[in-house]
């Protein structure tokens, strides 16, 4: 499932991306496949939206989260 499908406090195992040169800029940023991801909240108007990983937050637009493939927990 998509990162955005995770409802907000609910966590997932990165799995994949589906864009092949958005995720050289994520996984610079620490969403690396294997690791923890925790949907934190949503911006008022709904993007962007903020998510923790290897111990810290990460604030993403919707179409840079969609592109994260996440297995539920």
């Amino acid at each position: 499932m998509k990162l955005t499908a995770l409802k907000i406090g609910s966590s997932g195992i990165i799995k994949d991306f589906t864009d092949l040169n958005l995720s050289v800029k994520l996984m610079e940023m620490g969403c690396l496949p294997g690791e923890r991801i925790t949907f934190e909240r949503v911006a008022p108007l709904g993007d962007p939206i903020a998510v923790s990983i290897a111990g810290y937050q990460l604030s993403l637009r919707k179409e840079e989260a969609a592109t994260i493939i996440v297995e539920g927990l």
